[in-house]
């Protein structure tokens, strides 16, 4: 089977619907993947990416954004890069109504079992092992 790494600007113009004509061939791209044709592989830099874009330039909110990742990463032939992690920042993004990166963060150093070094109070929140 054939793997396509995804860009940001494919995966926002699905989620936005804009402009039209791009949101369609990405609608399209993502089909294929659901019926099997290919597999899209989506790094965790890109999801970055597009949780901020869609909080900075649509000015959308953390529960809807979070909604539409989630569905992103969970749908059928869609290889988000470490899957796991991305669904726990997504899910103390929303609770803790943190920034994604913080959220990304505090999820990757409870899954490994480590410290977190940061300024940013926002982690006091995010149930980690704060390092001084």
């Amino acid at each position: 089977m054939t793997t396509v790494w995804v860009d940001t600007n494919v995966l926002l113009r699905f989620i936005t619907g804009d402009p039209s004509e791009t949101a369609r061939r990405a609608r399209r791209l993502l089909r294929r993947a659901a019926d099997g044709e290919l597999t899209l592989r989506v790094p965790s830099v890109v999801i970055a990416e597009i949780i901020w874009l869609l909080g900075s330039y649509y000015s959308s909110d953390r529960a809807t954004i979070a909604e539409a990742i989630r569905g992103l990463v969970l749908a059928d032939g869609v290889l988000a890069e470490n899957k796991d992690l991305v669904l726990d920042a997504l899910r103390l993004m929303q609770d803790a109504n943190v920034a994604y990166v913080d959220a990304y963060i505090a999820a990757s150093a409870r899954a490994n079992g480590e410290a977190v070094a940061a300024f940013d109070n926002d982690f006091k929140r995010l149930g980690v092992e704060l390092f001084s």
